[in-house]
């Protein structure tokens, strides 16, 4: 299309986050002509959301930034039940309770991200048990079910692959679909919200609400996806050996979470800059072109902006100077990620390997031996000698704690407790 009018769609179009949508021109045409309500659908399973869904939270903050209502959908509902797409297996579920809590603990999140004020384009968190909870099952079947078709959901990736993978797919999960186009058209009743937006892997689903708008309702709705986000090296984004990065301080510190935008391949710099950070595109056009050694430094400027925007000012402070005083200056700093182990321990010894998985330098015990062997762990700098070596008191730095490695970028300090 050509250059959108409006300043929403004209930042997501620059920066890369649209994939596909609805009908374009016409989104286009209303965000022009005033303000719109938007929303992304986040499920509650865990405490934190993690770096793979901060695409969809940046476009939230962009609308807003652009006059703009977003909604932060949370799945108190469907997470009862568990949406089936890229996987091949059933969800645990989890208690009423847990959800709960989870959406608590995820609203921190947000809340470094969006405004959640009293104005026309303050930020809402809606909780689609709110509606989902008291559905009566026969005038739901009645009202809703007419408007699809076994055969079209069939079609669909979620079921595709676990049906190709004879994988079992239940009959609870097979509604999935069916509930989050309702929650569409709930948002349309109840705030006026006309566009959802989502991962590419969404885009059936999302597809099923902008039609069960118009058919129910006589409604417009769109639909705008953002391509799925892999690393230059073609790695799911998100993911490490150690595990996902967490938005959550309470699940990641903020010195590994600034970490890992500074571990940012070369070649994704200049698109996580565009899409994690806010920076003008001239600056970005700027780091992106940096080349050699150079590369680092747009690599850190990348680094503080995103933790800043999701951690705050004050931790990307933190975290740039932890990671200074450890590789600059070579010590330990105290910022670094720890783990508190009991001095009765140390002082009867503790393998080498055992402590790296504790610390999260490693997912497992095997992992950590591998590391051992591959000579890219170490105890206070020192490479570790062997996969046996034990770690005791007598192993404390100068500052009374004992610092871990693993590799060049990845450290936790052991405390004494």
């Amino acid at each position: 299309m050509t250059a959108p009018r409006s300043d929403f769609l004209r930042v997501l179009q620059e920066r890369g986050f649209i994939h596909q949508c609805t009908d374009m021109e016409a989104l286009d045409d209303l965000a022009a002509k005033g303000r719109l309500t938007a929303y992304i659908g986040f499920d509650a399973t865990a405490d934190s959301l993690h770096v793979g869904n901060l695409v969809g939270i940046m476009m939230l903050r962009w609308l807003q930034q652009t006059g703009h209502r977003p909604i932060a959908l949370m799945g108190g509902g469907t997470t009862k039940i568990g949406d089936p797409s890229g996987k091949d297996e059933s969800r645990q579920l989890l208690s009423a309770e847990r959800i709960d809590a989870n959406i608590a603990s995820i609203r921190t999140a947000f809340e470094n991200l969006l405004s959640f004020d009293d104005g026309p384009n303050g930020a809402l968190m809606v909780n689609n048990a709110d509606w989902l909870d008291k559905l009566e099952y026969i005038a739901f079947l009645r009202d809703v079910g007419p408007h699809f078709t076994i055969n079209r959901m069939l079609t669909f990736d979620s079921v595709r692959l676990r049906l190709d993978r004879e994988q079992p797919l239940t009959f609870l999960e097979f509604n999935y679909m069916i509930l989050q186009a309702y929650d569409f058209l709930e948002l349309g009743r109840r705030l006026d919200c006309c566009l959802q937006m989502g991962g590419s892997d969404q885009w059936g689903n999302i597809v099923n609400g902008v039609e069960l708008g118009r058919r129910i309702d006589q409604r417009q709705f769109f639909g705008l996806t953002t391509p799925l986000i892999t690393t230059a090296s073609g790695a799911k984004m998100g993911k490490t050996a150690a595990g996902a990065i967490w938005l959550n301080e309470s699940r990641l510190s903020h010195y590994d979470y600034w970490q890992y935008w500074r571990n940012t391949e070369d070649g994704d710099v200049g698109r996580f800059l565009k899409l994690f950070t806010e920076l003008p595109m001239d600056e970005i056009a700027r780091l992106e072109a940096l080349q050699d050694a150079e590369i680092n430094d747009a690599k850190k400027v990348l680094a503080d902006e995103a933790t800043r925007l999701c951690r705050g000012a004050e931790a990307a402070r933190q975290a740039a100077e932890t990671a200074r005083q450890t590789f600059e200056e070579g010590r330990s700093a105290e910022g670094l990620p720890s783990v508190d182990v009991p001095e009765a321990e140390l002082s009867a010894g503790i393998p080498a390997y055992e402590l790296l998985r504790r610390a999260g330098l490693a997912g497992s015990n095997g992992e950590a031996r591998r590391l051992i062997k591959g000579g890219g762990a170490r105890i206070n700098d020192v490479p570790i000698s062997g996969e046996q070596q034990n770690v005791s008191l007598a192993d404390r730095n100068a500052e009374g704690v004992i610092k871990l490695s693993a590799g060049k970028k990845r450290h936790a300090l052991l405390r004494i407790v």
